[in-house]
């Protein structure tokens, strides 16, 4: 594995043909970029998500050429402060052009996830996002190895295919 850190990990979202899909299951996050913003939220104060910008400007270019950019967020139900303030954050993400999907952790078997969150680039690369203890985010560690990637795509393949599209999971969450 390659760990890619700054510019090289943003490069991957330039660099991607086609698809890149992200899986996300941890059910909080603590890095330190978010700690304002996930602090507005929680003393009910607004937020003008400036922090969030070269993000959603990211996607919007990457989007706007025709790649796909999907995002599955594997949750505990109920959901903690960090998965409330994500549901908040989403459709800045999804009016950008990410598609979104949430499945809850209890309709899917732990063997049939990963432990780690992990980007998969086009079917033929797997990132998998590194954090230091304190929270901050170090980059991705890289992998072309066909095993890993196959398992990343049948994982993928599982979850997406069981995830509720944001819209439908925010108007159903009650009766989850």
């Amino acid at each position: 594995m390659e760990l890619l850190q700054g510019r090289a990990f943003d490069e991957l979202f330039h660099n991607f043909a086609a698809d890149a899909f992200h899986l996300e299951v941890q059910d909080s996050y603590h890095t330190p970029d978010e700690a304002g913003p996930f602090q507005l939220f929680l003393n009910g104060d607004p937020d003008d998500f400036a922090w969030h910008q070269p993000w959603l400007q990211l996607i919007r270019e990457t989007t706007g050429s025709g790649k796909q950019i999907r995002r599955a967020r594997v949750v505990t139900v109920p959901h903690g402060d960090y998965t409330r303030w994500g549901l908040t954050v989403a459709p800045h993400n999804i009016a950008a052009g990410e598609e979104i999907r949430w499945l809850p952790r209890h309709c899917i078997r732990p063997d049939e996830l990963t432990a780690d969150d992990y980007w998969l680039l086009d079917d033929a690369l797997v990132v998998f996002t590194v954090f230091e203890p304190s929270g901050q985010f170090a980059g991705g560690a890289a992998t072309t190895d066909p095993t890993i990637i196959r398992r990343c795509r049948n994982v993928r393949d599982r979850v997406w295919d069981l995830a509720i599209p944001h819209h439908e999971y925010v108007q159903n969450r009650a009766s989850l």
